[in-house]
C-alpha cells in the first residue's frame, strides 16, 4: 500500500512521524487528480491523516487505493499554493485545502480568506501576505498561534493571535510577506473587530 505496508501485520501502535503523513498526503493527492477521490473525500483524508497519532491511523486512509503511488511531479501539491487578487475582491472560505506554504497576494484588490474550517497540512503553516495598494484580511483557527515575521511600508499592519491564547498544540502560522501601501490584518475568533463579518 505504500511504505507503511508493513505495519498492516506488525505494530500498528507505533507513533506516526511527520514523514508518514506527508507520504499519505501525496498519495492522497495524486488520488485527486486521477479521479480516484472527490475534492470533499480529499479534504477529509488529508485531515485525518494530519491528525493521525499512529501508523495504524494512516493505514485505513489509502487501503482501497492500492497501486497508487505519487507522482514523481504530482499535479496536486500539499506543499504551496497561491491566491491573487489583482483589481478585483476575492473570498474563499468553508472546507479548503490550504498549502503548507501559501501565498496571498493583493494588488489594488480585495483578498479575505477564512481558514476556520480550512484543512491544515501540518502542524507549521507559513503565510506569505503581500499586498501593494490592497486589501488583504485572514482570520486563523482559534486554537492556532500566530507569529508575526512580516513587514510594512506606508500600509497598516495588524497581526493579533499571537502565541498567547492560542493551543500549544494547536497549529503554528508563520506570516510573513510586505505591505506597501496597502493593509494587511490576521485576526482570530468572532470577537475580533478587525474581522469583516458583513461584507459588501
Amino acid at each position: 500500500m505504500s511504505s507503511l505496508t508493513p505495519f498492516e501485520s506488525g505494530d500498528t501502535a507505533q507513533r506516526a512521524s511527520d514523514a508518514d503523513r506527508d507520504h499519505i498526503a501525496a498519495i492522497l493527492g495524486e488520488a485527486l487528480a486521477t479521479g480516484r477521490l472527490t475534492s470533499v473525500e480529499h479534504a477529509d483524508r488529508l485531515e485525518a491523516a494530519y491528525n493521525a497519532v499512529t501508523v495504524g491511523d494512516l493505514v485505513p486512509l489509502t487501503r482501497d487505493l492500492t497501486g497508487l503511488a505519487p507522482a514523481s511531479t504530482p499535479s496536486f501539491s500539499a506543499d504551496q499554493q497561491a491566491v491573487t487578487a489583482v483589481f478585483s475582491k476575492i473570498i474563499r472560505g468553508g472546507r479548503w485545502v490550504a498549502g503548507r506554504h501559501t501565498v496571498l497576494r493583493s494588488t489594488f484588490g480585495a483578498l479575505i480568506i477564512d481558514l476556520t474550517d480550512a484543512v491544515l497540512p501540518g502542524r507549521e503553516v507559513t503565510l506569505e501576505l503581500n499586498s501593494f495598494c490592497g486589501k488583504l484580511i485572514v482570520r486563523v483557527p482559534e486554537n492556532a498561534r500566530v507569529m508575526d515575521e512580516g513587514s510594512a511600508i506606508f500600509s497598516k499592519r495588524h497581526i493579533s493571535g499571537g502565541n498567547e491564547g492560542g493551543d500549544p498544540n494547536g497549529p503554528l502560522i508563520r506570516v510573513t510577506g510586505r505591505a506597501m501601501f496597502g493593509k494587511v490584518v490576521v485576526s482570530r475568533g468572532v470577537s475580533d473587530h478587525h474581522w469583516p463579518w458583513h461584507i459588501g
